[in-house]
């Protein structure tokens, strides 16, 4: 199944902003948390920012944000846990708040908060799952070196091949759910603890016949801070897809 691809210049949503909630997982954003939340609170959406423990202080500044506004929430994990495990975590918190939506994106600016309203946009529109994706019709990246564009695509056409996906961007990680799709796709039993995350809800969402749409963006690569990137959740997610690609090309894929 093709994912579909859509601009959606046009398409206004319509579910009323404060039953969207956007999960913000961070570790070490102290830089950048105050700007994502001001940007976040200016979409109208409610935010949850999932900190892993953060020794530069990310978390108390959250604290500090969701004080002096009521649509912030923060939840505090002990530790560095994983991309995977605290995108579930919040999940399953902005779930039982009773948000009709849930976004995901990344508390480093890469991603545009003002791009959540067309993700909403397309989850309103019919979609069950919206990608902000980089590698559609209108969609991009900036500040990328050539290496880290290459590694990006490359591993793209991997996890397509492999799992014959038909969503060009599978890693990305700024996207919107609809409330029901994320109950179908039961994030807390991932298996990947990092960026593969991305692709195993993908994998997961076209197995079960949901509607992807690409909707796509801008990614621009990080101005402060550190990536969280490393060799060890490279290889976690392209273990994962290579296990997984033989037992479907071998026929022996099983519920998740």
């Amino acid at each position: 199944m093709d994912a579909r691809t859509d601009h959606l210049e046009t398409v206004r949503p319509v579910t009323r902003r404060d039953d969207v909630v956007v999960v913000v997982p961070t570790y070490n954003e102290a830089e950048t948390i105050r700007s994502v939340a001001d940007a976040v609170m200016a979409t109208g959406m409610r935010m949850l920012v999932v900190d892993d423990g953060s020794p530069d202080g990310t978390g108390q500044i959250a604290d500090a944000l969701s004080r002096d506004e009521d649509r912030i929430a923060v939840l505090h994990r002990a530790g560095k846990q994983g991309l995977g495990p605290a995108y579930a975590a919040g999940f399953a918190v902005a779930m039982d708040a009773g948000a009709a939506i849930v976004c995901e994106m990344d508390a480093d600016l890469s991603h545009d908060p003002s791009d959540l309203v067309r993700l909403v946009g397309a989850i309103d529109a019919g979609a069950d799952v919206a990608i902000g994706s980089r590698y559609v019709a209108g969609g991009g990246t900036e500040g990328w070196p050539f290496h880290r564009r290459w590694l990006s695509r490359g591993g793209n056409l991997y996890a397509r091949t492999m799992l014959g996906l038909g969503v060009a961007d599978a890693t990305a990680g700024f996207r919107a759910y609809r409330a029901e799709a994320i109950r179908k796709l039961d994030p807390g039993s991932c298996l990947a603890s990092g960026y593969g995350f991305q692709i195993e809800m993908t994998w997961r969402a076209e197995r079960l016949g949901l509607e992807i749409r690409e909707v796509p963006i801008v990614f621009r690569d990080r101005t402060v801070g550190t990536s969280k990137m490393s060799t060890a959740i490279a290889l976690e997610a392209v273990g994962l897809v290579t296990r997984w690609g033989i037992r479907r090309m071998t026929g022996r894929v099983d519920a998740f």
